[in-house]
């Protein structure tokens, strides 16, 4: 008898010890302090712009971006503006052919430079806008011109005539090396030779320039623009955010980044400080590609 009740007291504190719950993700604030997402929504339906930094390859993120998006348009608060950083800005002609139902589905993905995982995990996020008239920004520069600034500096962007420049923030750019994000990039031991070790953050730089200058292009007053891309293009407020506020200080703009964790409990405190909204996600998740 004494064994048996020893088996299920072990048994028991061993339950106990489990996780009876499992939460894939948690919200916090940039101090540390878990938010729910009801008031998220609120400070971010008061923006003028919401940066949603993603984490590419996590489902917790394209299903929030979602979730945020039509929550945002159902509350009817604002009108929406969407931008994203996986649509270049010399495809805007065909997206906006997709989006006012000019040309078809099929046309529209055969001939647009779409990302890999587009079906699973931009696909519906655009089917959204389209059904609900919300327009769709192109704003990332052409990545064959980010690689020549990753070979050649600014300075190779000089080759291009005007057209091309249609697509990218005005020259020259404003550039300030020394910011932590682009100082991380130049100093990483990347094993690239040494002008492309430099380059890189320059590359970095102007991605995060011609999107700003892509949203500040098709911002309306009373009207809130979300802009969807990778975390490092506004964490700790620098990348995008840094441009915005470069050519307008005056704009309200909310922050978000995702990151994963072992466990949601608690934020690293590295973490603190990296956006005024942070999807902690378990390392567990699923990848999506």
């Amino acid at each position: 008898m004494n064994r048996i009740l020893l088996f299920f007291s072990v048994a028991l504190l061993t339950a106990s010890a489990i996780d009876r719950h499992k939460p894939a993700y948690a919200l916090y604030d940039e101090n540390g302090r878990k938010v729910n997402y009801r008031n998220m929504i609120r400070k971010i339906s008061d923006a003028d712009i919401f940066l949603f930094g993603e984490l590419h390859d996590n489902p917790i993120s394209h299903w929030l971006r979602y979730e945020i998006v039509r929550d945002l348009h159902s509350s009817r608060n604002k009108t929406l503006i969407i931008g994203a950083e996986m649509f270049e800005a010399d495809n805007q002609l065909i997206l906006d052919e997709y989006m006012e139902g000019v040309i078809t589905v099929q046309r529209f993905e055969d001939e647009a430079k779409l990302w890999p995982n587009y079906g699973t995990d931009y696909k519906p996020l655009v089917h959204f806008g389209r059904e609900n008239s919300i327009p769709l920004v192109a704003s990332n520069i052409p990545r064959r011109y980010a690689n020549m600034v990753f070979h050649g500096g600014f300075e190779a962007l000089d080759k291009l005539d005007e057209k091309a420049l249609e697509y990218i923030a005005p020259l020259p750019i404003l550039y300030d090396p020394d910011l932590p994000g682009y100082r991380a990039m130049r100093e990483m031991d990347t094993g690239m030779p040494d002008h492309a070790g430099a380059n890189l953050p320059k590359a970095q730089a102007i991605k995060d320039a011609t999107m700003a200058h892509f949203i500040l292009e098709n911002l309306s007053p009373g009207k809130l623009f979300i802009h969807f891309h990778g975390t490092y293009h506004s964490d700790s407020f620098e990348g995008i955010y840094w441009y915005l506020k470069q050519k307008a200080p005056d704009l309200n703009i909310v922050t978000l980044s995702t990151l994963m964790q072992d466990e949601t409990e608690r934020l690293r405190e590295e973490a603190r400080g990296r956006a005024d909204f942070l999807i902690v996600v378990r390392e567990t998740m699923t990848r999506t590609f």
